[in-house]
């Protein structure tokens, strides 16, 4: 069984895919609770996408470049990364890197420059909306953009919000998970109101999920009642596999593909490739 999971997320002949929307998704994986598994998620979802026949592109926004870690792109100083598009406004093609042994996928990296962009981009003209104009200019089709956001609500997760058309949200499955979701939520409805009026939260996934517990049943069962079809069917459990990938500068779809963790993954990402076929007319109008 576990072989078979293996060969259908690798997936080495192609011939499995997963639909493609009409038009580029871009999507903002955010939530200012640091250790959710945003970073996680975004490298996964990213690597099971392009694997099935996706055109990927992921911008890392994080200081911390953890997404650019996970997909082994080199983000070290020096290195053109995002601040270099937002900052000094150079293209964003100038800066994606191809992310090695994983075709149609990309990855924009983040260097610890990033960390003073904060600050710099108080004083520059349209601040909000230097990273949707870099995306809007690129040249090049992507089926999905996949934005990594720092774990704060500050410009850089602003620039995300505004740049995106949908809005991911993990939520881990603990006891804290839901305090500060209030806040997100109305972050996200003052930036459709005032800047992107295109914005919504499409997704929802329940993260780092450990079945002994009555505490992640319940929590899961707070946020379907409160988010009813935008939670996505696919939980992703807890798995040491999925912990111990990026040291290995992998995705867990490529470091074990056979895990429970990247089979979690994998069937997300089939969720969200089949939702965004059935209703594009909504969320792009």
């Amino acid at each position: 069984m576990e072989a078979m999971r293996a060969v259908q997320i690798l997936n080495p002949s192609g011939e499995v895919t997963m639909p493609r929307p009409e038009r580029t998704r871009v999507m903002c994986v955010a939530n200012q609770k640091g250790g959710v598994g945003k970073t996680t998620t975004t490298v996964n979802l990213a690597v099971a996408l392009a694997l099935h026949g996706n055109r990927v592109l992921v911008v890392d926004l994080d200081p911390q470049g953890n997404a650019s870690t996970g997909l082994n792109v080199p983000h070290h100083t020096g290195v053109p990364d995002v601040y270099d598009c937002l900052i000094n406004s150079v293209p964003l093609e100038e800066v994606a890197q191809a992310v090695e042994g994983i075709p149609n996928l990309w990855c924009v990296p983040a260097t610890i420059d990033l960390a003073g962009a904060e600050i710099e981009l108080v004083s520059v003209v349209a601040r909000e909306s230097r990273l949707a104009r870099a995306i809007a200019a690129y040249p090049g089709h992507f089926d999905y953009v996949f934005i990594d956001c720092p774990p704060s609500l500050g410009l850089l997760t602003v620039n995300a919000l505004v740049a995106a058309q949908e809005v991911l949200i993990p939520i881990q499955c603990e006891y804290y998970a839901l305090e500060g979701l209030n806040q997100l939520i109305n972050n996200i409805n003052l930036v459709r109101q005032h800047l992107n009026p295109r914005l919504e939260v499409s997704t929802i996934l329940l993260t780092m999920y450990d079945r002994r517990t009555r505490l992640a049943d319940a929590v899961e069962q707070d946020v379907r009642n409160h988010f009813g079809d935008k939670v996505l069917q696919a939980v992703i459990p807890r798995n040491v596999r999925v912990s111990e990938a990026p040291s290995y500068g992998q995705s867990v779809m490529t470091y074990d593909p056979g895990s429970r963790g990247a089979t979690s993954y994998f069937e997300a990402a089939q969720e969200i490739a089949e939702r965004g076929v059935k209703e594009p007319v909504s969320r792009n109008a």
